[in-house]
C-alpha cells in the first residue's frame, strides 16, 4: 500500500506557484523538465509557537557558549564530566555538521527561508538571538556554532502548565517561575502543544538554570538560581526536537496534504496536521517504554540505573554514571552520585564527528574536540548500535531464516530518512570456507551496496505529482526534505508495544510493508545455494549512503555539498557498522527439497509452481526469479533423499 499525500495543483496555481516564482537554476545530477522553481514562502510560513527570537539582552539574556561551563563541568572524569561527553556528541556539534550545512542550503534553494526551521533545532542559541533570520549561516557568530548547548537545555521550560506538581514537585517549596513564563505565551496565543516538536520550545528569558536533582544545595553559579525540574528527566523534553514536522503543509479531512496559503502561519499548529518528516519521539511515545518500561537483564542500556527498567529517552541515551556532576564533587564519596546522567547522547553517527574535527583544524582541541574524546564518543555510538538489535538464525528446509529484533524504543533505524539504512549481509560458504554466494554485498571502495538480493530497512520520502509540476522536478524526486510530502516506503522495524493504529495516529505507520501489532522483529528468508556448509550473517547500519552524499555534492549550489562529500570520502565513506554477526552450520539439503522433508517430490514441485515467475520458495539457484532453470534443478534431483 502506498501512502500518497498530494498537493492541490489548483491551490498551488492560486498561490502563484504554478510556473511562477524565484528560479534557482537547474540542479545538476537530477534530470528535470527545466529550471527548478523555488517555492516563494516567507518567514511567516515557518512560524511556530513558543519562545521567539529576542535581541534585547535586558528582556532575554543571551544563550551562553558551553565553554563557559567547561571550567567546572569538564576536564575531571572522561566518562562522567558533562562537558567532556557533550562536546563530542552530535548534540554538541549539531550546527557544525557539514552534512547539515549542505541539507540546509538545499532546503533554502527549494523552499525560500525554510532553513529557519532547521536552525531552530540545530542552533537554538543562534535562532533565539535572531541570527537565523536569513535562514542560513550568514549571521552566525562563533558562539552560534556551539550546537544544542548546556545553557540552552538547562534553561528549557516545561510548556505544560501545572505538570510539575503532577509528577511530585514539592508544592510547599515551589521555586519554579514557569507560570510567569508560560502566562505571556498563553496570552499571546503562542504556547506550544507539548506534542508539536519542531523545536517549538519554551526558554526562560532569564539565566535561571534547571536540572533533574532537587538536592543540589551549594550554588557555585554566582547567585544564579538553580531550579529542580522533573521535565529534564522526561522524554517529552527530547521530543521538542526529535519529532520534526513541516508547517508549510496542512492535512485536509480527506488526509490529503496541501501547501498552506503562502505568507501565512500554519492554521492549526498541530503536529498531526503537518507533514511528519521525523517521528522518533512519537515512535517512542507509542511504544511500551513510556508506560510499562522495558527491562534488559544483560544491562545493555542505562549504566548504573537502579532498576534496569528503561522508560525515558534519557535512560538509554544519558546512562547513569558514578561520579560528580562537577569537579568539586567528583572523587569525594560524600558528594558523588551513582546516577550522574552521562551527557554523551550516544546515537548512530560514526563519521561526521571526525569530519567536524577535520574542518575545525587547529581549533578543534581548543573547543574541546580532543582526539581521545572523539574516539571515545564514536566508540559509544558503535556500542549503542550493537546494543540496538539482536539476531537469530534458523534453517527451515532449504531456506535460511534471519530474524532481526529491535531492542530500541523507536523504529530501527529511526530519525532522518535521508541516507540512513540498515541491511542484512549473508555469505554462504562451502566446507573449505570458500564463498558459494553472497547476498547484500557491500563494496567499501565504491560505497556501493548490492540492493536487489537482500532486505534493506529504510524510509523513502518523495514529492507528489503536483509538487513536481509546480517546482519543475521529476515526479518521485527524493532527498529534498523541505519539499517532501509523500512517504513512499517505510519498512523500518517498530519497537516493543507497537500497534498499527497507534503508529498511524502519529504518521509513523509502515508503508509498503506490514507488521502485526506487537511485532518488534522481522524475518527474511534466503534460499540456501547448493554446496553451502555454513552461513555467516551480518546486520549492518550506515549513516550516509553514497547516493545521498552524491546528491548533496551535486545539488547544493553554494559548495557545502561538495565540502560534505569530500569529508565523507576522507573519513571512510561512512563505512557501515556491524550491529550483529552470527554463523550457522547448515544441514545439506538436496537441490529441489523446498519444504525440507528429506525428499524431492510433488509437494516441492507444487511450491515452486505456486511462486513461478517470482522469488522465494523454489528459487533454487538464488537468482531472485523462479523459472525453467530452477525447474530443471528440481527435476534433476527428483526422488533424492527417498
Amino acid at each position: 500500500m502506498k501512502n500518497r499525500h498530494g498537493i492541490s495543483i489548483a491551490l498551488l496555481a492560486g498561490a502563484g506557484l504554478a510556473g511562477v516564482g524565484f528560479i534557482v537554476g537547474s540542479v545538476a545530477g537530477i534530470p528535470g523538465t527545466g529550471d527548478q522553481v523555488q517555492v516563494p514562502t516567507t518567514a511567516t510560513d515557518f512560524f511556530l509557537p513558543g519562545t521567539q527570537p529576542n535581541t534585547d539582552s535586558l528582556s532575554f539574556e543571551p544563550i551562553q557558549a558551553s565553554n563557559n561551563c567547561s571550567y567546572c563541568h569538564g576536564e575531571y572524569n572522561a566518562t562522567v564530566a558533562p562537558f567532556d561527553t557533550w562536546v563530542v556528541s552530535m548534540m554538541g556539534q549539531s550546527s557544525r555538521d557539514p552534512v547539515w550545512h549542505a541539507a540546509l542550503a538545499i532546503a533554502n534553494q527549494d523552499v525560500n527561508l525554510s532553513g529557519s526551521l532547521c536552525i531552530r533545532c540545530h542552533a537554538p542559541g543562534a535562532w533565539l538571538a535572531g541570527h537565523g533570520d536569513a535562514a542560513d549561516l550568514s549571521q552566525f557568530t562563533s558562539d552560534d556554532f556551539d550546537g544544542v548547548t548546556c545553557h540552552f537545555c538547562h534553561r528549557a521550560v516545561n510548556p505544560v502548565a501545572g505538570s510539575l506538581s503532577a509528577v511530585g514537585y514539592p508544592t510547599n517549596d515551589d521555586l519554579t517561575p514557569d507560570p510567569e513564563i508560560l502566562a505571556p505565551l498563553t496570552a499571546a496565543g503562542i504556547l506550544p502543544s507539548p506534542t508539536l516538536g519542531s523545536a517549538s520550545y519554551v526558554v526562560d528569558p532569564k539565566d535561571v538554570r534547571r536540572g533533574p536533582f532537587d538536592d543540589v544545595g551549594i550554588n557555585f553559579h554566582g547567585g544564579i538560581p538553580l531550579i529542580y525540574s522533573p521535565y529534564h528527566s522526561e522524554g517529552s523534553m527530547c521530543g521538542t526536537c526529535h519529532d520534526v514536522n513541516n508547517p508549510a503543509y496542512s492535512r485536509l479531512p480527506s488526509g490529503e496534504l496541501v501547501l498552506n496559503t503562502l505568507g501565512a502561519a500554519h492554521p492549526t499548529m498541530q503536529a498531526g496536521d503537518m507533514f511528519g518528516e521525523q517521528r522518533t519521539y512519537s515512535e517512542w511515545l507509542q511504544s511500551a517504554f513510556p508506560t510499562t518500561g522495558v527491562s534488559y537483564p544483560d544491562g545493555r542500556f542505562g549504566g548504573n540505573h537502579p532498576t534496569g527498567l528503561m522508560k525515558s529517552c534519557q535512560d538509554c541515551h544519558m546512562p547513569d554514571q558514578q561520579g560528580g556532576g562537577c569537579v568539586f564533587y567528583d572523587g569525594d564519596p560524600k558528594t558523588e552520585r551513582p546516577n550522574v546522567p552521562q551527557h554523551s547522547f550516544a546515537g548512530a553517527n560514526t563519521w561526521v564527528l571526525r569530519a567536524v574535527q577535520t574542518q575545525m583544524g587547529v581549533d578543534a582541541e581548543y573547543f574541546g574536540l580532543t582526539q581521545a574524546r572523539v574516539d571515545d564518543s564514536i566508540a559509544r555510538n558503535v556500542q549503542m548500535l550493537r546494543d540496538a538489535s539482536d539476531m537469530e538464525l534458523t534453517q527451515v528446509g532449504s531456506s535460511l531464516r534471519v530474524k532481526i529484533i529491535n531492542q530500541t524504543g523507536h523504529k530501527l533505524p529511526t530519525g532522518y530518512a535521508e541516507g540512513r539504512r540498515a541491511w542484512i549481509n549473508v555469505k554462504f560458504l562451502n566446507a573449505a570456507g570458500g564463498t558459494v554466494a553472497q547476498r547484500g554485498a557491500y563494496n567499501y571502495l565504491t560505497a556501493t551496496l548490492t540492493e536487489g538480493d537482500t532486505k534493506i530497512y529504510h524510509s523513502h520520502h518523495t514529492i507528489s505529482p503536483e509538487v513536481a509540476a509546480a517546482t519543475h522536478l521529476p515526479v518521485g524526486t527524493h532527498s529534498h526534505l523541505a519539499l517532501s510530502n509523500v512517504i513512499a516506503f517505510d519498512n523500518r522495524i517498530p519497537p516493543r508495544g507497537f500497534t498499527n493504529g497507534g503508529f498511524a495516529s502519529v504518521q509513523a505507520a509502515p508503508v509498503g510493508y506490514s507488521y502485526a501489532d506487537g511485532q518488534y522483529w522481522d524475518f527474511t528468508n534466503y534460499v540456501i545455494p547448493s554446496g553451502s556448509a555454513r552461513a555467516v550473517v551480518t546486520f549492518y547500519y550506515q549513516t550516509s549512503t553514497r547516493q545521498y552524499m552524491e546528491f548533496l555534492r551535486d545539488t547544493a549550489l553554494d559548495g557545502t555539498g561538495l565540502t560534505a562529500y569530500n569529508l565523507w570520502v576522507t573519513h571512510g565513506r561512512s563505512a557501515p557498522v556491524d550491529m550483529d554477526s552470527m554463523t550457522i552450520q547448515l544441514t545439506p539439503v538436496a537441490p529441489g527439497d523446498i519444504n525440507g522433508d528429506g525428499a524431492v517430490n510433488g509437494a516441492d514441485l507444487a511450491l515452486m509452481l505456486g511462486n513461478w515467475g517470482g522469488t522465494g520458495q523454489g528459487d533454487l539457484n538464488g537468482d531472485a526469479v523462479i523459472n525453467g532453470t530452477d525447474l530443471g534443478m528440481l527435476l534433476a534431483n527428483w526422488g533424492a533423499g527417498l
